[in-house]
This record gives C-alpha cells, structure tokens and sequence, in this order.
C-alpha cells in the first residue's frame, strides 16, 4: 500500500522548487493534494504535474500565507473538498535582502509573516481539524543556524520556527499529532540562483555539495509518513553535510 494512500497533505509554498518537489513525492505516494502558493497562475501547472505523479485528487488554491483569514480560507476549502486533513508542510518561504542598517520594520514584517506566521496559522488549524496520527512539517533551513550577510529577518524567521516546531512537538503530543522540521542546505533551484548574495559571492556554493529539491522532498516524506511514528519535535538537515565542516 501507498505511504499516503487515503490522505490528505496540504502544502504551502507547493508551486516553488522544494514545494513542487515535495508534492510530487507525496502524489506519487498515493496522497490527495491540497495545493497552496501565494499566485494562482502557476498552480494549474502544479497541480497538472501532481496528477500525472500519481495524485488521486488534488484541489488547489491561491492563499497569502501570513494573512490569518485566507489561511483558514484553505484549510476550509480542503476540508469541504476532502472531509480529512492529515498532513501540513508549512514551505513557503520568502528572502528579504539588505543590510540590517537599511531594514524597515515593514521589511521584517513581510519576512516573518511568510517564514513564521504561516507555519503558526496552519499549525494552530491543523491543530483543532487533525485526528490522532496527523503529521506537521515545517521546511526550515540552515540559516537557523549558520546564517550569511544582509538575510537577517530570514535568518531569524527560520531560527524562530525551529522554536515553533519544538513547542508545537510539545502541545501536539497529547494530539496524536507528530510536528518536526528539515533544514535544506543548498538546494539548486531559483530561489538559490536568483539570491544576491550567492550571485557576489558572499555565500559560497560548493556545486559538489548542491542538493536537489528531490533530496528535501524524500525527507520530508519520511517525517510526514508513519514510519517516523516515533519522530516528534526533530529538525532534520537536509544539506549534504555542510554545517559539519568548520569552514
């Protein structure tokens, strides 16, 4: 049988390079599909792509992740679709890039309305909507630790939502509901090309060391599925080993 056959995973962010990857990976392990991504335009292409994955359903729609009302407006609309919500993968993602003397208090705040408030509205729902074996995973990423020049709120944000997930592990306990999070490192997609920062070089990529959104995916629905039954409040680097090394 199918890891996901018979559930529902929602997913933000699924439009993007780890949020497609990532729900590909669960459509062709049998989930139903509840898409979520900031423009519509690009979630027919996405959703097309998850069917032909092996999606038996997939419901999609266009959602600001750090505006509390279209959040429930989703979650709403995947339960009224599918009566069930199993799985959260809180993706979306959003970089600001300046330094800190030039960040407005409107710069943080779009930064941490995607990279932090999303992942606490979709988790305070699926919290009052999930059964007992529901599994939250928040894509996080080694900037929470090791972080590079002019990305602070995005540094921050993510290091704020490893303590999220830890606390949300916590209250989700007596739930039956698993929360954890995996780290990316490098992973070669847009995002990664189109970052100031790597284009100056002031965070150097080694390609020997560039993992695939697949990569983060495959991880991610590991902790989702019920082999990680016993994995609760765990950050999972995904990063090929790069905050390992001392330089």
């Amino acid at each position: 049988m199918s890891r996901f056959q018979d559930k529902v995973a929602l997913i933000t962010g699924s439009t993007g390079g780890i949020g497609l990857a990532i729900a590909l990976r669960l459509a062709a392990d049998g989930a139903r599909l509840a898409l979520v991504a900031h423009h519509a335009d690009e979630l027919t292409s996405a959703a097309d792509q998850a069917r032909q994955a092996g999606a038996p359903d997939v419901w999609a729609t266009a959602c600001d992740v750090g505006v509390e009302a279209q959040v429930e407006a989703a979650v709403a609309g995947t339960l009224a679709r599918f009566g069930r919500l199993d799985v959260v993968v809180n993706c979306a993602g959003l970089m600001e890039f300046k330094p800190l003397a030039e960040l407005t208090t409107d710069d943080w705040q779009r930064a941490l309305n995607v990279d932090l408030f999303g992942a606490f509205y979709f988790t305070k729902l699926a919290f009052k909507h999930m059964q007992p074996g529901g599994s939250i995973v928040n894509v996080s990423s080694i900037h929470a630790y090791e972080t590079s020049p002019n990305v602070a709120p995005y540094a921050a944000a993510k290091a704020a939502l490893g303590s999220l997930t830890r606390s949300a592990a916590i209250e989700g306990q007596p739930l039956g509901i698993r929360v954890n999070a995996v780290l990316p490192g490098a992973i070669d997609t847009p995002m990664l090309r189109d970052n100031p920062n790597v284009k100056s070089g002031a965070e150097k990529i080694d390609e020997n060391n560039l993992g695939q959104p697949e990569n983060v995916a495959e991880a991610v629905a590991y902790l989702a599925s019920d082999a990680a039954a016993f994995v609760q409040g765990t950050e999972l680097r995904v990063d090929g080993g790069r905050l390992v090394r001392l330089s």
